[in-house]
C-alpha cells in the first residue's frame, strides 16, 4: 500500500510540475481589420492556440508561483491572409515588471514587429523545439518569450538575463536562411529587426544598457517607496550610461526601444524632482531621445 502511495505522489508531482513552472501570464489578442473574410473564427482559434503555447510551455528551470508570472501582451494584427494557411501580420509585444512594495507595474518591453509572416492550420498546436526551426510562428513567439525573460531577469540581477538572450540568438541562427520569412536577416542595413535586437543585447558595446536596466529598476524604482530622492538619483545615473552608446552607435535599435518603452515613465518619475534634475533629464533627452525631446521639456517645465 505504501509503495502505491509513493507511486501516486510521484505521478502527481510529475503532472503538476509544468503548472508550477509556468513563467508567463500572456494575454493574446488577434485582430484582422484589413482582412475581408466571413470565416473569422479561425482568428479566435489562433488566439487560443497561441495562448496555450505561451502559457503552457516550460521556458526556464525556475519555479514560478502564480503571482510571480510575468505579465505580457502579444497583440497580433493580421494584414493579409494569402491562402487558407498563410498569413502576414504585425506583432506588438509588451511586458511589465512589478515594483517592490507598490501596486505599480513598470514597462520593460514595448516593441512592434512588422516582419511577421507565418503558417497556421486551424486546431493544430504550435510546437517549438530548441535548436531547430519547426515553424516561423513558433520561432517568433519563442524568440520574444526569451527576450521578455532576459529583460526581466536583467532587471533583478546584473546581466541575469544572458542565458535567455543566448536562447533567443539560437532561434535567430536556426531561422536564418529561411528566405520566405523576413525579420531574421543579419544584413538588414537599418539594424532594426529581430537579429539586431538580440545581437545588440549580447554585444559588449551595449552592456551599459543592460546595466541600466538593473540599476534603473532594482536600485532605483524598487526603492522609490523608501527614498524617492536617492532612487531618482540612481535612475538618472543609470540613464547617463546611454551617452557613450549614443556617441558610438547613434540611434541604436536598443536605445530606441528602451526610450519608446520607458519615456512616459521617466517623465513621470522626474515630475516631482528638483529643477536641476529636471534640467538634466531634459538635456539627456535632447542628446539621446531627440525626436521626442519636446515631450520631456513640455511636461517637466
Amino acid at each position: 500500500m505504501r509503495i502505491i502511495n509513493i507511486i501516486l505522489i510521484l505521478i502527481l508531482s510529475h503532472c503538476f510540475l509544468p503548472l508550477l513552472s509556468q513563467e508567463l501570464n500572456a494575454n493574446v489578442t488577434v485582430v484582422s481589420p484589413q482582412v475581408q473574410s466571413t470565416d473569422k473564427h479561425i482568428y479566435d482559434n489562433m488566439r487560443e492556440v497561441i495562448s496555450e503555447f505561451l502559457r503552457n510551455t516550460v521556458w526556464t528551470t525556475d519555479k514560478y508561483q502564480t503571482n510571480e508570472r510575468i505579465e505580457c501582451n502579444f497583440y497580433i494584427t493580421i494584414k493579409e491572409q494569402t491562402s487558407t494557411s498563410k498569413f502576414t501580420a504585425s506583432l506588438q509585444v509588451q511586458s511589465v515588471r512589478p515594483i517592490y512594495n507598490t501596486s505599480y507595474n513598470s514597462p520593460l518591453l514595448n516593441i512592434k514587429d512588422e516582419d511577421f509572416s507565418f503558417d497556421f492550420i486551424e486546431f493544430q498546436k504550435v510546437e517549438f523545439v530548441e535548436g531547430s526551426f519547426t515553424s516561423n510562428l513558433a520561432s517568433v513567439l519563442a524568440y520574444y518569450v526569451y527576450i521578455i525573460l532576459g529583460l526581466d531577469y536583467d532587471s533583478y540581477s546584473k546581466f541575469g538575463g544572458t542565458e535567455y538572450f543566448k536562447k533567443a540568438m539560437n532561434i535567430v541562427n536556426a531561422a536564418q536562411g529561411k528566405s520566405e520569412y523576413s525579420g531574421w536577416d543579419a544584413f538588414n542595413t537599418k539594424k532594426t529587426n529581430r537579429y539586431w535586437f538580440v545581437y545588440q543585447m549580447l554585444d559588449d558595446l551595449f552592456l551599459p544598457i543592460r546595466e541600466c536596466n538593473y540599476v534603473y529598476h532594482r536600485i532605483g524604482l524598487d526603492n522609490m517607496h523608501n527614498d524617492k530622492e536617492n532612487a531618482r538619483t540612481k535612475i538618472l545615473e543609470s540613464l547617463e550610461k546611454f551617452k557613450k552608446i549614443q556617441r558610438d552607435e547613434p540611434d541604436a535599435y536598443l536605445t530606441t526601444i528602451f526610450f519608446q518603452t520607458k519615456r512616459d515613465e521617466i517623465i513621470n518619475v522626474f515630475s516631482e524632482a528638483l529643477s536641476a534634475e529636471k534640467d538634466q533629464i531634459i538635456q539627456l533627452a535632447k542628446e539621446i531621445d531627440g525626436a521626442k525631446s519636446s515631450e520631456y521639456s513640455d511636461k517637466l517645465k
